[in-house]
């Protein structure tokens, strides 16, 4: 890589390179479009036909979403495999930006092949978004690994910028006009994520740029742990068949569901087991022969790391099937289950605080912009300009939100509200995590895990204390909005231990050609507990019929603690397989 490094530190904004928040703001945007859109998906499915929904069972409508947002990071195997080898990292940003922006735009026509067209879009698109911006920042800092983890982790912030106006506006514009502008207005912004990207790529010099084959080969021969490790026919047989068993199995699974069999390309039963469930399990055997096969072909030091990496990605599989109940069963724990509608003082009250919740974050994330374009405007007025614009359009937006809300009597809070909180939590506490990971007192990998995981089980304490009056077959309920507020709260921090610097331990750990791949493969792990999250979601309804909703929480509380306490027990174990990376 020719690119001097060096420069890219010499105009600084909050102490990281300009580029960095050049990034910011890009995933901001297409975060403001995935979680805007997300935010109402299952809401959507649900709703009746009467309110312009498709007046789906909550089944199908978690079967899909969990289909969805596993496909979303199971393709970014292919956007990290193309990245890597064929385009670059800039033009898989740019690919998937543009397919993102057609799939916004798709879905707000809102008849069933738009619908479907649109999600197959996104899916595509944020395969080849995904894993690249993350690997453009790990040659960024490749010769600093140690401000690795605060770059992530404000970068991690910029992701919740966009995760919290996206849910904000994009929600309320959905659930009280109509959900064609609230997956419109998605689009919108991913288009201006997509054109400050393209008018800023020269800021960071020649990362990014489509690969070259002469400096890889260089690379893998001169370094004893970059050794090649080509896969044999054995291993790519074992790949096809568990990917093509696997890619099966999560197509079917909502199709199966939704047409009531009709549509099964599994519909038999083997030694008393379903074939759906026979298939997967079939798929999840290979996978594990195939790392107990491939992993000791590597260095020493090399597979002591993956073994320390497939352990995390274990954990973190876990971690995401229950933080994603937040779309799927909490969102529908707060629309049917959840006091919304305030009066009097209690209205107001709600009234100034959600719009200091909106005014604040938002005038902060205007001003970081602020800091940026005093570093980027000379030489990248362009970029600077759509940026501006998309602000001017937000604000625009934020404030005719506020002022229709303080014209009527009571508030009803939005059942998507409560996702922003989430956001704003990380807003807000991101910086104190970023310098606590700097500090003397930074936990090891493990703790981080366990802390978090704890953090996570907690939360759903929360939710279980707060069902706990609700009756088992109840369809409605009017539980007090603060048990949800502590879910989110306690589920905020438990992510700031693990989500972000979970992206830096994968650049840490593996070597440098394999970078792109690696976070690809990471997301197969975050892919396998989205579809997962879909499965418990399904699970919240059987087990809410004859156990109650309480029930079902205390289940997940008890597996998120449980797997902290492993992560701390493992502690010396994994240490030793880490080889010295903290």
């Amino acid at each position: 890589m020719s690119t001097d490094i060096e420069n890219l530190f010499k105009d600084k904004v909050i102490g990281h390179p300009a580029g960095l928040f050049v990034l910011f703001f890009t995933e901001m945007w297409e975060r403001f479009s995935y979680y805007g859109m997300r935010a109402l998906l299952v809401m959507f499915f649900t709703a009746s036909l009467m309110d312009g929904g498709w007046g789906w069972p909550r089944e199908h409508a978690f079967a899909i979403f969990g289909t969805y947002t596993s496909l979303v990071y199971l393709s970014t195997l292919l956007g990290g495999y193309m990245a890597d080898k064929k385009i670059g990292y800039r033009w898989a940003v740019v690919i998937g930006a543009l397919l993102m922006t057609l799939g916004h735009g798709a879905m707000a026509v809102e008849t069933p092949f738009f619908i479907y067209t649109g999600l197959t879009l996104l899916v595509f698109g944020s395969g080849f978004f995904k894993p690249n911006m993350t690997s453009i920042i790990s040659e960024m800092y490749a010769d600093k690994p140690e401000k690795k983890d605060g770059a992530y982790t404000i970068f991690y912030m910029g992701v919740n910028a966009g995760a919290f106006l996206g849910i904000l506006l994009c929600g309320y514009l959905g659930e009280t006009i109509g959900w064609s502008w609230g997956f419109g207005i998605a689009g919108i912004f991913m288009l201006f994520g997509l054109l400050q990207f393209w008018f800023a790529k020269e800021i960071f010099g020649d990362i990014g740029t489509k690969p070259s084959k002469e400096i890889d080969e260089t690379i893998d021969v001169s370094l004893d742990e970059n050794k090649l490790n080509p896969f044999t026919p054995f291993q790519l047989v074992l790949i096809a068949v568990s990917s093509v068993l696997g890619l099966a199995w999560i197509l079917n699974d909502p199709v199966a569901k939704i047409s009531n069999g009709e549509y099964n390309l599994f519909d038999f039963e083997a030694f008393g087991i379903s074939g759906p469930n026979v298939i997967i399990i079939f798929a999840l055997i290979l996978f594990i022969l195939l790392l107990i096969v491939r992993i000791p072909k590597y260095t020493r030091i090399v597979r002591d790391r993956m073994i320390a990496v497939v352990f995390f990605a274990f954990i973190t599989i876990f971690f995401w099937a229950i933080f994603e109940q937040a779309p799927s069963s909490l969102t529908i724990f707060a629309r049917d289950y959840t006091q919304r509608v305030l009066e009097g003082d209690t209205a107001l009250i709600f009234k100034v605080v959600n719009s200091l919740m909106t005014l604040i974050p938002l005038g902060i994330i205007t001003w970081v912009l602020w800091l940026l374009f005093k570093k980027t405007f000379a030489k990248y007025a362009l970029s600077n300009i759509f940026l501006a614009l998309s602000f001017v359009i937000i604000w625009i937006i934020a404030i005719w939100m506020l002022f229709t809300e303080f014209q009527k009597d009571i508030a009803e809070v939005p059942a998507s509200w409560f996702g922003v909180l989430n956001s704003l939590f990380i807003i807000a506490m991101a910086p104190l995590f970023s310098k606590w990971w700097e500090s003397k007192y930074n936990p090891n990998a493990n703790m981080k895990y366990a802390i978090g995981m704890i953090l996570l089980g907690i939360g759903m304490a929360c939710v279980a204390i707060g069902a706990s009056d609700i009756p088992a077959g109840a369809e409605t309920a009017a539980v007090s909005m603060i048990w949800l507020i502590l879910v989110y709260f306690f589920h905020t921090m438990g992510e700031l231990c693990i989500s972000p610097v979970a992206l830096s331990y994968v650049s840490k750990l593996v070597p440098g050609r394999m970078i792109a791949m690696m976070f690809g493969v990471w997301y197969l792990a975050v892919a396998i507990g989205m579809k997962l999250a879909g499965v418990f979601g399904e699970a919240s309804e059987g087990i809410a019929q004859t156990e109650g909703l309480s029930y079902f929480f205390w289940i997940l509380t008890a597996v998120a603690v449980g797997l902290g306490v492993l992560s701390a027990l493992l502690y010396p174990v994994i240490k030793k397989l880490m080889h010295g990376v903290r």
